[in-house]
C-alpha cells in the first residue's frame, strides 16, 4: 500500500496495518510470543507517546524537544535502548493493551484533523517543514509496518 496522502488513506492505512500486525500475532503461542514481541510493540508505544506529546506541545505554541528530553534525531539508538530496557518487566500482554489504548487515540486524533490540517506543508508551525500527516504517518502507517517486516521473521523462525 502506498504511503497515505489523505486523511482517508491515513486511517485506513493505520486501520489495516494495525490489524495485519494482529492478525501475524494471533496464531503465535504463548511460548513464541516472548520479549522480542513486547519489545517491539513497545517500542511502537513509546515512539507514539512522543508523538502526542510533541502535539500537545507544538499546537500550545510551546518549544519542542524532539525526538525526546536528553536526546537527538543522531543519539535515536541510545533513546531506543532506554525503551527497551524500561520495558523489561513489562508483560507482553500490558504493552498489547498500552498499544491498543494509543492506536485508538492516535485514530481518533487524525479524525480531528481535515485533509488540508494533515497534509498541507507547514499548515502549523511546529511541524517545520513537513506536515501534521507525515508525522502521523510516521507514529502509526510507517511504524506498523516496520513492526509487521520485524515480526514476520520472527514468525516464520517460529
Amino acid at each position: 500500500m502506498p504511503k497515505p496522502a489523505s486523511k482517508t488513506d491515513l486511517l485506513a492505512g493505520n486501520e489495516d496495518a494495525f490489524r495485519s500486525l494482529s492478525d501475524l500475532l494471533a496464531p503465535l503461542s504463548k511460548t513464541q510470543l516472548d520479549r522480542n514481541v513486547r519489545d517491539v510493540l513497545a517500542h511502537l508505544y513509546e515512539w507514539q507517546q512522543m508523538m502526542f506529546q510533541w502535539y500537545q506541545v507544538g499546537m500550545a505554541g510551546g518549544t519542542l524537544v524532539m525526538p525526546a528530553p536528553g536526546f537527538t534525531w543522531q543519539t535515536t539508538p541510545k533513546l531506543n535502548q532506554q525503551i527497551w530496557q524500561s520495558y523489561q518487566s513489562f508483560t507482553l500482554a500490558d504493552v498489547r493493551k498500552k498499544l491498543n489504548r494509543s492506536h485508538n487515540k492516535l485514530q481518533k486524533l487524525i479524525e480531528k484533523h481535515s485533509n488540508e490540517e494533515l497534509f498541507t506543508k507547514r499548515h502549523y508551525p511546529w511541524t517545520g517543514s513537513t506536515s501534521l500527516g507525515a508525522f502521523l504517518t510516521s507514529a502509526g502507517w510507517s511504524h506498523y509496518n516496520w513492526a509487521l517486516k520485524i515480526l514476520r521473521k520472527f514468525a516464520k523462525q517460529c
